[in-house]
């Protein structure tokens, strides 16, 4: 049976790479609005209505909006805004972390925000496992490609060439903290400092931790074995086993699309200090390779269809 998709918000970064993750695939088949209708209420109404599945790349209010359409009890819906993150009743799209089974049979899917993506894979599966404190001030320091900030980031980064780090969020009160708070299961909101590079893509998300002085921290190594526990057998998330080559990690400017992410627990040689890091594409794993691992989920299918592994 083909499943009928409609990408609302096709013509975005994010709307764009999903429909090339899903082209030339027989399972589905888009449903499509031409320049003239596709702001059209009425027509997305219909599309939406039509689909078996919708996947929103909207600002949070028209994802709100769009959800608001539905007059079914059959479509599904994929939503890559931040809208309804933590809404009650929607699922987390990160099926490494809440379950395959609960993605697959979900009738509303939040796919998960670039920063935090990387910050819950580090970070959740530890603190479950009582490897490290509910209650800690844990910090992120992320950089992102400037894609990752949307349309009117974009445009800004492309205006003006000089601009190789741009640091943001320095008001405090990021959207994203909630969903990082929640996810990794944090009594404390994370102290959150993202920034964006002069890349159009790739993303590297990071946790310093202080073992020395966090209650029952455990070493390095324990941290990493636990982490390459948890995923084991993921097609998608590789946990680095050996030190990175020369002490660095490195992001292209010409990096190709990827929807892989990579975890690194790095220790010091005295033991008292670590560094959880995560490295990822922003626009793959972190917004468009998540969005379609959903939705092969939601369609029965391999999850790692279409994707660029």
């Amino acid at each position: 049976m083909t499943v009928q998709v409609f990408i609302d918000g096709a013509v975005g970064t994010t709307g764009l790479e999903i429909a090339q993750r899903l082209a030339g695939r027989e399972e589905f088949a888009l449903i499509t609005l031409d320049e003239a209708r596709r702001k059209d209420d009425a027509a997305r109404r219909e599309a939406i209505n039509d689909a078996d599945v919708v996947i929103l790349c909207l600002p949070d209010d028209a994802a709100v909006a769009a959800v608001g359409m539905i007059a079914n009890a059959r479509t599904r819906v994929i939503d890559a805004s931040t809208a309804h993150r933590v809404a009650p009743g929607w699922t987390y799209g990160f099926p490494e972390v809440v379950g395959r089974e609960a993605v697959a049979a979900a009738k509303r899917v939040a796919n998960p925000g670039c920063y935090p993506t990387g910050f819950i894979a580090l970070l959740a599966p530890l603190i479950r496992a009582n490897l490290l404190p509910v209650a800690w001030p844990y910090s992120c320091h992320a950089v992102s490609g400037y894609s990752g900030g949307g349309k009117a980031l974009i445009e800004r980064f492309e205006a003006d060439r000089d601009i190789a780090w741009r640091g943001y969020g320095l008001a405090f009160g990021h959207k994203h903290v909630p969903e990082m708070q929640a996810y990794a299961h944090l009594a404390i909101a994370p102290l959150f400092s993202p920034a964006v590079i002069a890349a159009m893509r790739g993303m590297v998300v990071e946790v310093p931790l202080p073992l020395s002085i966090i209650p029952g921290a455990p070493s390095a190594d324990v941290l990493r074995a636990a982490l390459t526990e948890f995923y084991a057998g993921s097609p998608i998330v590789s946990v680095a086993q050996d030190f990175p080559a020369g002490g660095e990690l490195l992001l292209r400017a010409s990096m190709a699309p990827w929807d892989g992410l990579e975890l690194h627990v790095i220790g010091s040689a005295d033991g008292e200090q670590a560094r959880l890091v995560a490295r990822l594409d922003n626009l793959g794993k972190g917004a468009s390779g998540a969005a379609v691992q959903s939705l092969n989920l939601m369609a029965g299918l391999d999850e790692t269809a279409g994707l660029r592994l």
